[in-house]
């Protein structure tokens, strides 16, 4: 069984607890109260490449990433720093994140919000909603092609953009076909072994389509990988470990934006 085979299990056992607490007829209830959503998907469309800051409290391969930080001190950060949009990684058991973590960080920021979890189940996109995401993440490795359909349907319905995740020609072809998908992310993680590796966009890119939205994950720490990026037409870059190990994720941020200190 592969690493992401046993985060989905993990996911569905944990989804299946949480329903029982709380029914999804209470969740959807709830969406009375939801705050006013923000434009994720035109974020990324700004001049340049925009960049989805991501935070993330660990990782199976890294274990924890910065012991003792604040979602608010971090996301606010990246404020400061010239992010368009935050990611929020919400999934417990692996890498110790909650929707408490994206509430938070809802409070503390005005930037539209990701949610990043394996999302395999109609009760998360409610969950996202509710906690204040403005996106959810739909990874096309651990959804079977109905089950893809329906989520991103159940998204869209709720206002939320998705970010549709893949990693070879064959997910880019499914996310096309059958959602015919606004926003594509490339991750360059293998998710078999987690290696990374950047060529993965450069590979995938050209069969993406004119119009779509372009998102590059994973592996990107330098202004240079920016630049060459944008040169060839990606539209924003997802950057986590990175940012979050940084000294200062401020003036990291700053620096892979080329914007100087402020």
């Amino acid at each position: 069984m592969s690493v992401l085979d046993r985060i989905v299990d993990a996911t569905r056992e944990d989804v299946r607890r949480r329903r029982e607490r709380v029914p999804l007829a209470d969740l959807e209830a709830r969406l009375h109260g939801r705050p006013d959503d923000r434009p994720f998907s035109e974020a990324l469309l700004r001049p340049g490449v925009s960049v989805i800051a991501e935070h993330k409290r660990a990782s199976p391969s890294a274990g924890e990433i910065r012991a003792g930080a604040t979602v608010e001190e971090i996301v606010t950060a990246y404020e400061a720093g010239g992010a368009a949009a935050l990611s929020i990684l919400t999934e417990g058991p692996h890498f110790r994140g909650s929707l408490d973590d994206l509430e938070a960080a809802r409070a503390a920021s005005r930037l539209p919000i990701l949610r990043k979890d394996f999302t395999v189940d109609p009760y998360q996109v409610v969950e996202s909603a509710v906690a204040g995401a403005d996106a959810v993440l739909l990874i096309v490795a651990a959804l079977h092609p109905d089950d893809l359909q329906l989520l991103h349907r159940e998204a869209r319905a709720l206002d939320l953009d998705v970010l549709v995740e893949v990693h070879d020609e064959e997910e880019l072809e499914c996310a096309l076909e059958t959602l015919d998908a606004d926003i594509i992310g490339i991750n360059n993680r293998d998710l078999a072994d987690f290696s990374v590796d950047v060529q993965r966009t450069y590979e995938l890119l050209a069969d993406v389509p004119a119009g779509k939205t372009v998102v590059s994950e994973s592996g990107i720490r330098t202004r240079e990988q920016l630049e060459d990026l944008e040169r060839v037409g990606v539209d924003a870059v997802l950057v986590g470990e990175g940012l979050m190990r940084a000294p200062e994720p401020e003036a990291a941020l700053r620096d892979l934006l080329g914007l100087g200190p402020r």
